[in-house]
């Protein structure tokens, strides 16, 4: 198995590859962008269906969520359906194409490729629902081009008057901003961050109208549902979970890889059509999913219920093997001190508990040692089920699976002097360019601790009182936190320099 990979940008293309007949990637052999007539060779006609044949087509085929939460279709479709009833008003339909997660990229590889097939599921939903806004919602450019063409292409834009107003929503790169609540705020000229309480879009989401969110391969599997009916969808997959699904295959990996699988498929083998193997653990459901040990990671089918039964979730659909070659927790405590500084910051979970969860593991790996394994112990369970979105949880389960998965490597850290193997970044987040860090001038630094307060996602205090910073690059959204705490220093011990 590879020790490592070189991560693309998140926009570069990656490789595809089809476990069987591609469905959701068919012509991408063909074309690099399917534009609107490619994509009528390559699909078809899609036929017009009722509110109630859509509703029980999703219900046929069991179509889920696929951007996470697993959440059905069909009963989000029935929510919004009535509460327009219940109102006697207009609906809208948002598609969510934030991933935020970097080592997801099935949602960027649908907008950029084949933008139309998620338009046609999204349209099949707006006609059924009677719906008057459609908004699709990306954060980088050439997601936002591919878009804005597609809708060009069919003729649809935002002007006041049109039966349908369809709308590119521009959000800030940020892992929260897929949260469909920071959607709902942006698409409200609010500020697009997790609104901090639980909220129903389909009760009330843009503009105050029931509105349907789902995630791009949601619609894309709706609309290849809709053209092969629910006998011929179920010809993939298994009998209770019919379908394909897509994969971003990333970590000790000769390449990146974007893989659709029929549901069923062994985890073992998707990976070794990868080329890799199984390795010292796989990463299952992104970087807020879990670790799957070698020998679960071997059995475990790519289905809800296959990971389910090894107590992991398919989440985003990431998936990454990890080289025995490197250090599973240290490459884990570099994604934990990223999703820390990715915080929402607008709860004490958020804010303080997911900086100090990092902190506590980089503890663990400094030689810590028993008191910091349970310092680090009791900072997972402390923000579990306390946030005011899925942040912390989905934080704390990657990083409590990590210490549950890898325990070799835990006892080589807190026991011995470490396991001696390299951190090389495997693992991929974001490409900041310029990238600066935060730095200390230990001749100056007093120990005030003000700069903590200011910035806790980066900045934590060592027992004696002196600030101890994470080792990453400043993300671009802390930046005006950062300086403040620069101009708050009395001992004007902090700086900026290029990462």
């Amino acid at each position: 198995m590879p020790a490592r990979t070189s991560t693309p940008p998140p926009d570069a293309p990656l490789a595809v590859h089809a476990l069987g007949v591609p469905r959701l990637t068919a012509g991408f052999d063909i074309a690099s962008r399917l534009d609107l007539a490619t994509h009528h060779c390559v699909h078809g006609t899609l036929p017009l269906l009722s509110a109630a044949e859509v509703e029980a087509l999703a219900e046929s085929v069991d179509l889920r969520g696929r951007g996470g939460a697993a959440f059905p279709f069909a009963r989000k479709l029935r929510a919004v359906a009535t509460a327009a009833r219940a109102r006697s008003c207009r609906t809208a339909v948002v598609i969510n194409g934030c991933e935020g997660e970097p080592a997801c990229r099935k949602d960027t590889a649908l907008l950029t490729r084949a933008p139309h097939l998620v338009l046609d599921g999204a349209l099949l939903v707006a006609e059924a629902l009677g719906a008057d806004r459609l908004i699709v919602a990306v954060t980088r450019d050439p997601l936002e081009a591919s878009v804005r063409a597609a809708l060009e292409e069919r003729g649809l834009d935002d002007r006041r008057g049109r039966k349908l107003r369809a709308q590119v929503l521009r959000m800030p790169e940020r892992f929260v901003s897929g949260e469909a609540s920071s959607i709902i705020r942006g698409a409200n000229d609010e500020v697009p961050l997790p609104a901090g309480r639980r909220t129903h879009a389909s009760e009330s989401g843009v503009d105050g109208l029931p509105t349907l969110l789902s995630n791009t391969e949601t619609y894309a599997q709706l609309a290849v549902a809709a053209r092969l009916g629910a006998d011929r969808y179920a010809h993939a997959g298994t009998p209770e979970e019919p379908g394909t699904v897509l994969l971003t295959v990333t970590g000790s990996v000769p390449r990146p890889m974007l893989v659709e699988v029929p549901s069923g498929v062994p985890l073992s083998y998707v990976l070794h059509a990868c080329g890799s193997g199984i390795g010292q653990g796989v990463l299952v459901g992104g970087y807020h999913g879990g670790w799957l040990d070698p020998s679960s990671a071997s059995v475990a089918a790519v289905s809800r219920a296959g990971m389910n039964a090894h107590g992991a979730t398919l989440g985003a659909g990431g998936v990454a093997p990890l080289s025995p070659e490197l250090c599973p927790l240290g490459e884990t405590l570099r994604v934990a001190q990223w999703l820390a500084a990715e915080s929402a910051a607008q709860c004490g979970p958020c804010r303080l508990g997911l900086p100090g969860v990092a902190a506590a593991l980089s503890e663990v790996l400094g030689g810590g040692g028993q008191a910091a394994l349970e310092v680090l112990r009791r900072a997972t369970q402390t923000v579990r089920r306390r946030g005011a979105c899925s942040h912390p949880d989905g934080t704390s389960r990657f990083v409590r699976s990590a210490l549950a998965v890898f325990t070799d490597d835990l006892a080589a850290h807190v026991l011995g002097g470490g396991c001696g193997r390299p951190v090389t970044g495997v693992l991929p987040l974001p490409h900041e360019e310029p990238t600066e860090q935060l730095m200390v001038d230990w001749t100056l630094c007093d120990g005030h601790g003000l700069c903590a307060d200011i910035l806790p996602e980066v900045i934590r205090l060592d027992p004696d009182g002196y600030p101890a910073l994470a080792n990453m690059a400043l993300p671009s959204h802390l930046k005006s936190q950062a300086l403040r705490a620069i101009r708050r220093c009395p001992a004007l011990a902090l700086r900026l320099e290029e990462h």
